[in-house]
């Protein structure tokens, strides 16, 4: 296909292929086509990365905050240039139409954008002294060579979102994305690289997973780690980086709950939600994915969201009549058929949905379930897909329990006109960002990252540079 090139590792300022025995395949998931097959990084080529982004940190460390903005803000602008082909690469090989793919591109382009601009206020401060010939100043200073990790459901945007703030802060990159998902995210390290980021500062390496983790955070290179995954791959990276004493930045899966209060309109909650509920078929770690609706609302609310999941055009990505692509992997429609199975052996009543899509492709139709009991699989594992389990409640303390009763906190959503219900929910609901009346939680400008089992740190706004950063304190006297 003219549009998929075969993907290639970007090391010490060069593309090439990988290495390794092992290799890997992309696949398209509207159709099972394979675009590509590729081969993994090798060990050599792991340390050739370490040693060149060693080299680029001394480089890109020492150009000032203003010119380093500059190359990122110069690489946003050339994203947007060539977003229609970075956005069709992304369609083929993560499945989301055209048009979220477009989106993801931009989003890409805006966390770029803002890294540029907190770049250059990366301030150190004076302190008031106690002793009257002794001066006390901070310097905030980039951490080192970083290993940054993302996954297949948003490669573009996430990988940004880590460059973006890794960059601005001085320090040089190793980046291993999902090897499901290589070719658009290898377009944003052109971008980069055009834009004027010099070579031996960022480095792309696609390969095994374990191998190329394990070798990143165990070099006494990287002085710092950044993982977007699941709470089991976020564990394992958090051992790693443990044992040698390396920061970790960890944004892991949740289980998002939604409370529409009693005097919450339905219809509109319903219409706030679906706008992120359905995108990239519910593969979003912040997803809306446990639904509690006062008893009230619930009929209507059920109604409502079946009406929309029924008209959901399923399809390949690039026909422009489609509204959601498919899963993943076929490993995904087996997980989400599984949950309904389980929900419905619970007694859970199946509304609309419950089976794959036609075609060829990794297809599950938007499935909504009612009366789900809380011990259900649904209500207790993140979905990961376009499920919509509905369960009533008849007080507010009943619904923030629920929400509260997993180990998680990534997000948590809640439909309210009352300003008392909605201080509630904002302030005792346990999550690392709350939506209320509306489903904007991750924008470039807003720190996003969980509690409890959701992760560790944030990303994006004002914190997400502060990772990156070391602060030194200097005395003179």
């Amino acid at each position: 296909m003219s549009s998929y090139s075969t993907p290639q590792q970007y090391i010490a300022g060069r593309w090439r292929e990988g290495r390794g025995a092992a290799s890997l395949h992309v696949t398209n998931p509207a159709n099972g086509e394979v675009l590509a097959t590729y081969a993994a990084a090798h060990p050599q080529d792991i340390d050739e990365a370490l040693s060149a982004a060693q080299d680029g940190f001394s480089r890109w460390s020492a150009l000032t905050a203003l010119d380093r903005s500059a190359c990122l803000r110069k690489a946003a602008a050339l994203l947007r240039e060539r977003a229609p082909l970075l956005g069709l690469q992304l369609t083929l090989e993560q499945g989301k139409p055209l048009a979220e793919s477009g989106r993801e591109i931009e989003q890409a382009a805006q966390m770029l954008e803002w890294f540029a601009e907190e770049g250059r206020r990366c301030y150190g401060h004076t302190i008031p002294s106690r002793w009257p010939t002794t001066r006390f100043h901070t310097l905030r200073q980039p951490i080192g060579p970083v290993a940054a990790f993302t996954p297949w459901n948003f490669p573009v945007m996430l990988s940004a979102s880590k460059l973006g703030a890794a960059l601005a802060a001085g320090c040089s990159v190793v980046l291993k994305p999902a090897e499901e998902t290589p070719l658009a995210v290898s377009g944003l390290v052109r971008c980069l690289v055009e834009a004027g980021v010099p070579a031996n500062a960022v480095q792309l390496l696609l390969g095994v997973p374990a191998e190329v983790s394990s070798a990143l955070i165990a070099s006494p290179t990287i002085r710092k780690v950044s993982f977007t995954g699941s709470q089991a791959v976020g564990r394992q990276i958090a051992a790693l980086a443990g044992q040698h004493l390396k920061p970790v930045t960890l944004e892991l899966g949740g289980h998002a709950p939604v409370i529409v209060c009693a005097d919450a309109d339905p219809l509109a909650a319903v219409q706030t939600l679906v706008q992120i509920k359905l995108r990239n078929a519910g593969q979003i770690c912040a997803n809306p994915s446990r639904f509690f609706v006062h008893r009230s609302r619930y009929e209507a609310f059920v109604a409502a969201f079946a009406s929309v999941a029924r008209a959901t055009r399923m399809g390949d990505g690039r026909d422009a009549a489609t509204t959601m692509g498919p899963l993943a992997s076929e490993r995904r429609v087996r997980a989400v058929r599984a949950l309904v199975d389980d929900a419905r052996a619970q007694g859970a009543r199946l509304v609309c949905g419950g089976e794959p899509g036609p075609g060829l492709g990794f297809f599950y139709a938007p499935t909504v379930l009612a009366e789900v009991p809380a011990h259900a699989r649904i209500m207790q594992e993140e979905p990961f897909g376009p499920l919509v389990p509905v369960a009533p409640f008849d007080t507010l303390d009943e619904a923030i329990g629920l929400a509260n009763s997993l180990p998680v906190g990534l997000a948590a959503f809640g439909f309210t006109q009352d300003l008392h219900s909605a201080r509630r929910i904002g302030e005792e609901v346990r999550a690392g960002a709350v939506a209320l009346n509306t489903v904007a939680l991750m924008q470039p400008e807003t720190p996003f990252g969980g509690v409890l089992d959701s992760g560790i740190g944030r990303e994006n706004g004002l914190q997400g540079i502060e990772p990156y950063l070391t602060t030194r304190t200097i005395a003179t006297a």
